[in-house]
C-alpha cells in the first residue's frame, strides 16, 4: 500500500513538471513569435498610428483651408463683377 502511494506521488510530480516545461516552451515560443514580429513589422515601412492621425488632421486643416479659400475668391469674383 505504501509503495502504491509512492508511485503515484511520483507520476503526479512526473506530470507537474511535464506542465512546467510545456508552459515554459510556450512562453518561449510566443517570446520569439513576438520577436519576429516586431522585427518583421520594423522592416515595413509601416506609420504609427500617432504619425497616421498627425497626417490626417494636418489633411482635414488643410481641406477646411481650402474650402475658406474657395469660399473667399467666389466673394471676391462676385464683389469685382458687380
Amino acid at each position: 500500500m505504501q509503495t502504491r502511494n509512492k508511485i503515484m506521488e511520483d507520476i503526479s510530480q512526473l506530470m507537474t513538471n511535464a506542465m512546467g516545461v510545456a508552459q515554459g516552451a510556450k512562453d518561449e515560443a510566443e517570446t520569439a513569435m513576438r520577436s519576429f514580429m516586431d522585427r518583421w513589422l520594423a522592416d515595413r515601412d509601416f506609420v504609427t498610428r500617432e504619425e497616421f492621425d498627425a497626417v490626417r488632421a494636418m489633411a482635414q486643416k488643410a481641406r477646411e483651408e481650402n474650402e475658406a479659400l474657395k469660399a473667399r475668391i467666389a466673394a471676391l469674383e462676385a464683389t469685382a463683377q458687380e
